[in-house]
């Protein structure tokens, strides 16, 4: 009797819980071969087992929910409850975000760990509030590269006349033009279909980005430049934020902060086979050299400096130290 009892007991708290668990929606504009998804899922997992099960997340890939602004226009209203976002097209909502993106800033993805988890980094994700966005935690793009269709670049004057698809975002658009490439911002959805119809030379992005999208299919070259390391925000609309209790915002900021760090790790562990696939698949890799694309590009420096208030003489400093 009592066995029954007890077990009448656990099945009654077992579906109270259950009935006070919510679904909540998670976006991201890639595959399920991508580190975005990988960083979706250990969130998603992290988060179900600490609520034990109150709060669940459901993943949709593949730009379900719409391109990156799509979705940062639905985390504002509501409609989008998280995502995991590219930093480029962030600062279209927040600029001074995009001080990250600036030309060959980080030297190394530590450097970048180092900033962006620190008090550099707390603050630009506080930007985001302004915007009516809550930043949890920076997960990894990784550090981009150019791929196009025409000729192997081994320095700036290769860049010259390509057409180069580069994200929604002002300083990737004037970084290309400043290697004298037609710089096309373009989303993501899009940019494939352009490759594949030819409309433009090529693109920028990481190898894993590169792999996962089978951009070796479309395009010859790439040419590791490194040029932009581009981080990614775990994110959710300000307004869901406020409806959370202080305990559970703490376990959402702990989950996303381990998730960001598990999907670097996987991310940093990936890179080096997937390159090594994609030079199997008939791409041409070339190095070139990185200090004339340095000195290239620094009147993106003399124009973006006044616009981001302090944030890129403290990064600066930073990496320095």
């Amino acid at each position: 009797m009592r066995r029954i009892l007890l077990v009448a007991v656990v099945c009654f708290f077992a579906t109270a819980i259950a009935a006070q668990a919510k679904v909540y929606r998670l976006g991201h504009v890639v595959n399920e071969k991508d580190g975005f998804h990988v960083a979706a899922v250990k969130f998603k997992e992290l988060v179900e087992k600490r609520s034990n099960g109150r709060i669940k997340i459901q993943i949709y890939p593949n730009a379900q929910l719409g391109d990156e602004r799509t979705l940062l226009e639905g985390l504002q209203m509501g409609s989008v409850d998280f995502a995991v976002i590219t930093s480029g097209p962030i600062s279209n909502f927040a600029p001074k975000f995009a001080v990250v993106d600036m030309p060959f800033l980080f030297k190394d993805a530590k450097t970048a760990y180092r900033v962006l988890d620190g008090p550099i980094g707390k603050d630009l994700l506080k930007e985001l509030e302004k915007a009516n966005l809550k930043g949890l935690a920076f997960a990894e793009r990784g550090f981009r590269n150019l791929t196009n269709n025409k000729r192997p670049i081994h320095k700036p004057f290769d860049v010259k006349g390509l057409k180069i698809r580069v994200m929604q975002n002002p300083v990737y658009v004037d970084t290309f033009r400043a290697l004298g490439a037609n710089a096309v911002p373009m989303a993501w959805g899009d940019c494939l279909t352009a490759l594949q119809q030819g409309t433009i030379d090529g693109q920028e992005n990481p190898v894993n980005v590169i792999y996962a999208f089978k951009i070796y299919e479309t395009q010859k070259y790439l040419a590791m430049t490194r040029h932009t390391y581009a981080p990614a925000v775990i994110m959710m609309g300000l307004n869901l934020w406020k409806q959370f209790s202080p305990s559970d915002q703490k376990l959402l900021l702990k989950c996303a902060q381990e998730a960001a760090e598990y999907e670097r790790a996987w991310d940093n562990g990936q890179e080096a086979k997937q390159l090594d696939f994609i030079k199997a698949h008939g791409m041409t890799v070339t190095y070139p050299d990185l200090k004339a694309f340095r000195t290239a590009v620094k009147p993106v420096y003399d124009k973006y400096r006044p616009k981001f208030g302090d944030y890129l003489d403290r990064i600066l400093k930073a990496v320095n130290q």
